[in-house]
């Protein structure tokens, strides 16, 4: 099994897909990579030589990738919402951050929906239990 920037690739797949399951790594980085390494995309991960996946990563110690990535991300989110921005107090509160509506959409970010007011008599007597004359 081919292991690159501490990630295990699928074998099965293709390297131009493979590729990809690196976090920060798109379509459009691997064709790059690949064209510098001169790496047949159509080959299957499981069919690389240890020369090919030392080349590949060599050539992809151009990227920010990974571990690297995902705390400069949560590094660029901490600034925002230290500062006092908008958007960081969108993270903050976990609402969306890009101007997306929330009156009726946004439930990833939301959460389950609560409901809230009036209730059928039914529903009411479920949530509150049994009446108990004493």
């Amino acid at each position: 099994m081919a292991r690159i920037a501490g990630v295990d690739l699928p074998e099965n797949k293709r390297v131009d897909i493979g590729l990809t399951y690196l976090y920060g790594i798109g379509r459009s980085n691997v064709r790059l990579v690949l064209n510098e390494t001169r790496v047949d995309p159509k080959k299957k991960i499981l069919d690389l030589t240890e020369g090919e996946i030392n080349k590949i990563q060599k050539a992809l110690e151009q990227f920010t990738v990974e571990g690297d990535l995902h705390q400069e991300v949560n590094q660029n989110i901490k600034r925002l919402e230290e500062i006092g921005s908008y958007r960081g107090l969108r993270h903050r509160k976990n609402l969306p951050v890009r101007g997306q509506r929330t009156r009726s959409n946004a439930r990833t970010k939301r959460g389950k929906r609560k409901t809230i007011g009036a209730m059928k008599k039914i529903d009411r007597a479920k949530v509150e239990g049994p009446k108990t004359d004493a």
